[in-house]
């Protein structure tokens, strides 16, 4: 077949949850003697400030054509005017499928609905509830979501909660396919030593973009209350969101037990995963958190925020809080602190959360759902 993907940043890419599914997706698709063209939204990666130097002129990914989308480097307008032209060029190129990823770039599928084409949309979580947008852009947003409900031939979301909301907002059944997640190789602490005195099973993990919906203050909140002498290293750069960083810089500053490392990636990241003690995200809205079910690959423990999306990947392999209570929150910690088991079931969650969750298995029900 011959498939377009738009909507997110761009690849290869950590930037985002989505860039990494589009990435995963295309590139495992190809594989199967499919062609595919992602379309690039042309700009900076604002997390890693080294890697547009290399991808400027980069036409193709592991056989995956790459098509770049100009628009203006500004805040809202850039993702609006991307999706519009991107919208343009796919509605008159000959692709089998037509496949939109995340809700504001939907508010321009209406185009290549036009000339019939086949369109199928991945809800990647309900993003107008992000606390980082607006009013123009949240009402986009949810006009995307609208767009998508009404147009699209097939909906794909990653969570049972959207799936009811799609159902029960606007009556449109739709398919549920999680992300997958792949085996990692387990790193010795080699970077992460030097760089920040860190090592193995002596510090907590966070890692995610460091945005209000991620619930990062919780758990600042909640460690600084705890006698400990493990650290807590906060991996991650910000995402439209620079005064809430500035707010989170405030609250660290007077820890020496706390590490901000910024973006990472590599071998890098890789390393931080191997090592923690145990990784915590706090959320209050998720997707489908890719980090979570990377975090569980490794075999890590993990202390997670009791919001659908996040107990819905765990079951019974990690401990939940409740949603935004630190006095919560600092008492599992101090719990799983305290606890012995941590480092004894490591295989256990690392198989469950490769079974579960499979990039084969994702992309081969995408590609049916493309044929049906």
């Amino acid at each position: 077949m011959k498939i377009a993907m738009l909507g997110h940043k761009r690849i290869p890419s950590r930037e985002g949850g989505v860039e990494i599914v589009v990435e995963e997706l295309a590139t495992r698709m190809v594989e199967k003697k499919n062609m595919v063209v992602v379309y690039n939204r042309k700009g900076k990666n604002v997390q890693d400030k080294n890697a547009d130097k290399d991808k400027k002129k980069l036409k193709e990914y592991k056989g995956v054509k790459i098509k770049t989308i100009p628009t203006i480097n500004k805040k809202g307008i850039d993702a609006l005017l991307y999706s519009f032209f991107a919208s343009i060029v796919v509605a008159f190129k000959k692709y089998d499928v037509i496949h939109y990823h995340a809700e504001g770039p939907c508010a321009m599928l209406w185009i290549p609905k036009i000339f019939r084409k086949k369109i199928v949309v991945t809800i990647h979580g309900l993003d107008w509830q992000r606390s980082k947008w607006g009013g123009f852009a949240t009402k986009y947003i949810k006009f995307g979501e609208k767009m998508a409900a009404k147009y699209a031939d097939k909906i794909i979301v990653l969570s049972k909660g959207v799936q009811e909301y799609f159902k029960d907002t606007y009556n449109r059944d739709t398919v549920f396919i999680p992300n997958g997640v792949n085996k990692p190789e387990i790193r010795k602490s080699n970077i992460i030593k030097e760089k920040y005195g860190i090592d193995k099973n002596n510090y907590i993990l966070f890692l995610a973009r460091i945005v209000p919906e991620k619930g990062l203050h919780y758990l600042i909140e909640a460690f600084k209350q705890l006698k400990t002498d493990k650290k807590l290293v906060i991996a991650g750069g910000a995402s439209h969101t620079n005064e809430y960083l500035e707010k989170i810089k405030e609250m660290v500053k007077d820890d020496k037990r706390i590490i901000m490392t910024g973006f990472v990636q590599g071998q890098e990241l890789e390393e931080l995963y191997s090592n923690c003690y145990l990784y915590c995200l706090p959320s209050d809205i998720e997707g489908m958190p890719l980090s979570l079910l990377e975090a569980m690959s490794y075999g890590n423990k993990c202390l997670v925020s009791n919001i659908e999306e996040n107990t819905q990947v765990v079951e019974d392999k990690a401990i939940t809080f409740e949603k935004g209570n630190v006095q919560d929150l600092k008492e599992k910690l101090e719990n799983m602190l305290s606890s012995n088991d941590l480092l004894e079931k490591r295989e256990e969650i690392s198989d469950y959360i490769l079974q579960k969750y499979n990039w084969v298995d994702v992309v081969n029900k995408t590609l049916d759902l493309y044929k049906r």
